[in-house]
């Protein structure tokens, strides 16, 4: 059962990991789900409260500033809610209709869409789209920052 729990944690770091990435894979939740299989099938005697209170700080952090970094980005940029908005559809739907290139150009059309629905000129939705990608870059740094002291925390621990 050991073996078994670990290959579910080492599994569940990397969907983690990827999920910093791709919007479509859990993240910072499949990390978080890690510790408990760890515990389920190994043990939870390492963890105490500090090892909970920290990482779920973390994991708060991680779902907050996702939204906010990116939002950021646009706002940087001249954006408004609408090109928030639609950088936001465009970062989960980007991968699916243009599966190669989704995670980039989508959240740039979005904002860019969003933009012009509302009226405003091209230039400025232009400037918005590129606030949407360097947010999304920004966005995706944080996390997989933050998620990776995780994973450092959780070796501590056990170790």
């Amino acid at each position: 059962m050991v073996w078994i729990g670990w290959i579910l944690v080492i599994a569940l770091f990397v969907i983690g990991m990827l999920g910093a990435v791709l919007p479509v894979l859990p993240g910072v939740l499949a990390i978080f789900a890690a510790f408990f299989v760890y515990g389920l099938f190994i043990s939870f005697e390492p963890f105490g409260l500090w090892f909970w209170l920290i990482q779920s700080a973390i994991v708060l952090t991680v779902l907050i500033a996702d939204y906010l970094i990116g939002a950021m980005g646009v706002k940087r940029f001249g954006g408004t809610r609408a090109s928030v908005i639609g950088s936001t559809i465009g970062i989960i739907a980007g991968p699916f209709v243009i599966p190669a290139f989704g995670l980039i150009i989508g959240p740039f059309l979005g904002a860019v869409i969003g933009e012009l629905l509302t009226g405003a000129s091209p230039e400025r939705a232009f400037k918005a789209g590129i606030g949407a990608v360097v947010g999304f870059f920004s966005s995706s740094a944080a996390k997989l920052l933050l998620q990776a002291v995780m994973i450092v925390l959780f070796f501590i621990w056990v170790w």
